[in-house]
């Protein structure tokens, strides 16, 4: 920017800064005095302001041409002109895979012309098997029917929640008809012990009458014993 131009910048801003100045003198003159004070605060004002932007006129320009302080030597021409580093060379790829030759007599001869194979390397030492150990496919079953034997009872138990309900209203019959279905299909899994079964089947039997509920929890009391002697036989 030049300097005539920021010298027109200056000379505005201070203008404005006068004018408001005094403009503010003047009001605050008639509200404390009357005429004459508003004179004398309006010029006091617009006096102090035309000193201090005189005064300030060095930051202005400053701040208005900018270019002034960088430094001459340092111009965009000159990074421009500096030279490039090179990139790093990468080093070559070497190939993926080598092939060795083969002799003529050893492709002709076969696998054979190595000589005899040794059966001991290539034989992998097995593990002396314990008898005594039970195999994982005897426990992951016993696992699933001790599981299986709970799940009944516990779809047994909601079941009859529902059919002797604490209050006449607190159960619906879509609700019962929902537990009483799930027991049934939970009781009807493959792999369920035949003592779970049976002592199952019992308790539904009493739970579906919906009559005697001591007869029903003797029944479920006689299932969770008989999953219980099933989960301790093991």
């Amino acid at each position: 920017m030049s300097s005539s131009v920021a010298a027109r910048i200056h000379l505005l801003i201070t203008s404005v800064l006068v004018t408001s100045a005094t403009a503010c003198g003047v009001c605050v003159g008639l509200l404390l005095g009357g005429r004459l004070t508003a004179a004398l605060a309006g010029g006091a004002a617009g006096l102090g302001a035309g000193i201090g932007a005189f005064l300030s006129r060095r930051h202005v320009f400053a701040y208005l041409r900018p270019e002034a302080a960088a430094s001459p030597t340092a111009t965009l021409s000159d990074h421009l002109a500096a030279p490039v580093p090179a990139p790093a060379a990468e080093p070559a790829a070497g190939p993926s895979h080598v092939r060795l030759p083969v002799p003529a007599g050893a492709a002709e001869a076969g696998p054979d012309a190595a000589g005899p194979q040794d059966p001991s390397v290539h034989a992998a030492p097995s593990a002396p098997s314990d008898p005594s150990a039970p195999s994982d496919r005897a426990d992951a079953t016993g696992g699933y029917a001790e599981g299986l034997a709970d799940a009944v009872v516990v779809s047994i138990a909601t079941y009859q929640a529902a059919a002797f309900p604490l209050t006449a209203l607190g159960v619906s019959d879509e609700e019962r008809a929902a537990r009483r279905a799930f027991a049934y299909r939970v009781c009807a899994q493959e792999g369920l012990p035949p003592a779970v079964r049976v002592s199952a089947a019992a308790a539904l039997e009493a739970v579906d009458q919906g009559v005697d509920a001591g007869r029903a929890h003797a029944a479920m009391k006689a299932l969770s014993l008989t999953v219980y002697d099933h989960r301790g036989a093991r």
